[in-house]
């Protein structure tokens, strides 16, 4: 790397001295006249010019004239002349208006193109005035004008935020233009009959400060490039003045001069001899500098690619030799090629997740499947390798089943079956009703069924997986809504007989991450930190059925303490609750909870006695420690029951 980096060293000694040159301003005889078209009107200086001034003084599109002591311009080779109204070279800005005030009538005969070199004024204010149904709108309004045949006049009162008359293109007893904002449909015009004009950009104003009514402004406001753009635009003009310059030319536009730039400091800098052109002299060095930086670039991108390529190989070998060895353990191995088919091109995508795509697919015996498509993997492929190296030995009615994979050239993929419900998080998200089929039983079967998929994992296999990702997202539903744990990008496993793992980073998603796994202050990472994670998960699916009450506010209470705060005083849960049975399922399912999300891991449950819960009678239930508590008044062991 140092010899790749040797270039920028050089281009450095070349380009740190001339970057300390300031170069110097010789003033120019020709100078260009400053006028008026009234004692009073706006100044015209570059880059606005007179036609009789000379050509370069000014831009060709800038040219302005005299009419009536008003001072004129084209602003398109189409449009009528508009008189400027001022002129603000601080800002880049000038105004136009319309003599006869109806500036919509000038509009409509010419287009602003986005290459000219001015463009209208956008000023953004805060709403509250037109009756636009925006939370902000621009004093510049993107309209559609409609001519509407009518005798009747709208109603402005009722029907501003839709549309504006126009007045001065009205006819009375005959015809109507309209202003309607571009989301106006046919029902909110006060006819049906209408016929488009033309799409605009008007400018709109408050009528009497009042912030409650609007009406067409009477200026545009348009603003230009600034000089260094407007010289580079007209390079093909003529300047005599800029003829004898040895570098460049520019204006003065403090003095409205041409001026050149000269370089006697370069060539005392640089020690050159003064018959030679300073211009050729720092195209040289610019053309030099480049393919110095050229050149280092290429091999920069070179070496990172280079760098790349080993490493993804030494990834693939990685890979390639772990298959080897769990061969008898992993499904259908299938080609990218036949990825691609079986998605159809990767037509229909289910959703995004942290480690990659998901997408629609379908066997080639025609079994239904979603392929999740591996985004690029880090390190050695730790995510693809934990995806087949758990869920291709698991087989479990809760577990969703690894059905194939593909691996190869970076490209890798794991092949589920479909779940036709999608995730657990769409159906406890929603807050419409219709949209959530999920009664009370149905949530306490799901909510089984996850402890009993969690409880196969820890017990289940031959090596003990824990999965560190417990969340809605990754609770698949089938069609009879069935739970089953996916997405084990980061799982890990460990004997039986090991209650702890080791942990070099946290892992998980914020809000289901057991305490421990942050702070080690709280105990050892294990087993017990899925049993947190799905009680977080409990809670966020019977928060779901919270009342409005418990919704509202800004000071709403931590739900789980809520919980927990109620049951201790015998009070109702404020949950969607129609049947006792309800109640009981409610309940039941919030003291289980409670016991999961113990600060503590030895206060935690394991799953085999969360699923004993769970499918047993409220009445023996006991109620837990107070999870929310100081450490120093929370106890091992409960010591309240629970009466049904």
């Amino acid at each position: 790397m140092d010899t790749l980096l040797l270039p920028l060293f050089f281009l450095l000694i070349i380009v740190f001295p001339m970057a300390m040159i300031v170069p110097s301003r010789a003033a120019d005889p020709h100078d260009c006249p400053v006028t008026r078209c009234r004692p009073d009107g706006p100044v015209i200086r570059f880059p606005f010019r007179l036609k009789h001034h000379p050509p370069y003084c000014g831009h060709p599109e800038f040219e302005v004239f005299c009419s009536q002591n008003m001072t004129m311009i084209k602003l398109s080779p189409s449009s009528a002349p508009f008189p400027i109204q001022s002129i603000d070279y601080q800002k880049n800005q000038f105004q136009v208006y319309d003599a006869d005030g109806c500036l919509p009538k000038h509009l409509l005969n010419f287009t602003i193109s986005i290459y000219s070199l001015f463009q209208p004024v956008r000023n953004f204010v805060f709403y509250d005035s037109c009756g636009f149904d925006l939370e902000y709108y621009p004093d510049l309004l993107s309209v559609t004008l409609l001519n509407c045949s009518t005798a009747q006049s709208s109603s402005t009162e009722s029907s501003r935020p839709y549309f504006m008359p126009i007045k001065c293109l009205s006819v009375p007893g005959n015809h109507q233009v309209l202003a309607a904002l571009q989301t106006t449909t046919v029902d909110k015009l006060p006819v049906s009959t209408c016929t488009l004009l033309r799409q605009l950009d008007l400018p709109i104003r408050n009528v009497d400060g009042s912030m409650q009514n609007c009406e067409l402004g009477k200026v545009l406001f348009l603003q230009w490039k600034d000089s260094y753009y407007l010289r580079f635009t007209s390079l093909s003009i003529p300047i005599p003045a800029c003829q004898n310059c040895s570098e460049d030319c520019d204006i003065n536009t403090d003095t409205n001069q041409m001026q050149c730039y000269t370089s006697d400091s370069v060539e005392a800098v640089l020690n050159l001899d003064p018959g030679v052109s300073t211009g050729s002299i720092i195209i040289g060095v610019s053309i030099a500098c480049f393919v110095l930086l050229s050149l280092t670039a290429a091999a920069i991108l070179y070496h990172v690619k280079k760098s790349k390529g080993i490493e993804e190989k030494e990834n693939e070998i990685e890979i390639e030799r772990f298959l080897k060895d769990h061969k008898s353990h992993v499904p259908t191995r299938y080609t990218h090629g036949d990825i691609k088919r079986m998605t159809n091109g990767f037509k229909k995508k289910l959703g995004e997740g942290s480690f990659g795509s998901v997408y629609s697919g379908e066997l080639p015996n025609g079994v239904p499947v979603a392929i999740k498509v591996l985004n690029d993997s880090k390190g050695r492929g730790e995510d693809f390798i934990n995806e087949v190296g758990t869920i291709g030995r698991i087989h479990h009615v809760n577990v969703v089943r690894l059905l194939g994979f593909s691996a190869g050239g970076g490209k890798r993929a794991v092949i589920y079956e479909l779940m036709p419900n999608g995730s657990l998080e769409k159906f406890i998200s929603t807050t419409e009703p219709n949209k959530n089929p999920l009664d009370w039983e149905k949530i306490h079967n799901i909510v089984t069924g996850i402890a009993k998929g969690i409880e196969y994992l820890h017990q289940g296999c031959a090596q003990r997986i824990l999965h560190f990702d417990i969340k809605p997202r990754n609770i698949l539903l089938d069609h009879d809504f069935n739970p089953k744990v996916s997405d084990f990008g980061l799982a890990k496993l460990c004997s039986k007989g090991d209650s702890i793992t080791s942990m070099t980073a946290a892992r998980g998603t914020v809000g289901y991450i057991a305490p421990e796994v942050f702070n080690g202050n709280f105990g050892r990472v294990s087993y017990k930190s899925d049993v947190y994670s799905f009680g977080m998960l409990v809670f966020e699916i019977v928060g779901a059925k919270k009342q409005p009450a418990l919704t509202s506010g800004n000071n709403e209470v931590y739900f789980p303490e809520l919980v927990y705060n109620r049951l201790v005083q015998g009070e109702a849960l404020d949950l969607k609750l129609d049947t006792d049975d309800d109640a009981q399922i409610a309940k039941k399912l919030v003291i289980v909870a409670l016991w999961c999300i113990q600060w503590y891991p030895v206060n935690r449950p394991s799953m085999k006695a969360v699923v004993r819960m769970l499918e047993g009678g409220l009445e023996n239930l006991m109620m837990p420690p107070n999870p929310f508590a100081s450490t120093s008044t929370q106890t091992d062991q409960p010591s309240t029951t629970m009466s049904s």
